[in-house]
């Protein structure tokens, strides 16, 4: 008796339709997540989900430049799939060790990156880390804020 692998190999390396529904079920429920992630951003940053999906893959390539040791990894581990497959093409920080740097650094960064002013950047990046605060777990937050300067913290923290 053929086993399924072998059954694929005769009908031309095919996937069967158990591993078909599979594929469509994990597409699905990635293309779910990602909708609903960037649907909190867009809602934050004014209804504009061109905006905040530049906004996304902007401030979190930035917060990826400081972030030391594991903790990226971490973090990307947490975040929708296709979040992280906006990060994959943030060609910025690729090879490059992480390096420390404060708030105005990281407001002009994502400003230049975004071509909008530094009031305008920190705005968008409060929203970005308002839609990440509740997609993460707390303690991937608490992970990622004790390796930020108080200055770069105080963006995590929601605005009274």
């Amino acid at each position: 008796m053929a086993n399924e692998s072998e059954g694929r190999e005769e009908a031309g390396g095919r996937p069967s339709a158990t591993e078909d529904l599979r594929a469509q079920r994990h597409e699905s429920r990635t293309s779910r997540t990602y909708e609903l992630f960037l649907g909190d951003l867009a809602a934050r940053v004014g209804g504009d989900r061109a905006l905040a999906q530049r906004a996304a893959e902007s401030v979190l390539c930035t917060l990826e430049q400081r972030l030391m040791g594991t903790e990226v990894k971490h973090l990307e581990a947490q975040l929708p799939a296709k979040v992280r497959d906006l990060l994959k093409r943030c060609p910025r920080h690729e090879g490059l060790p992480p390096r420390k740097f404060k708030l105005l650094e990281f407001l002009q960064m994502v400003g230049d990156d975004l071509d909008t002013p530094p009031n305008e950047a920190e705005r968008l990046s409060r929203a970005v880390f308002a839609t990440l605060r509740e997609h993460i777990s707390e303690g991937e937050i608490d992970d990622v804020m004790g390796q930020l300067p108080a200055d770069l913290r105080a963006l995590w923290i929601p605005e009274a």
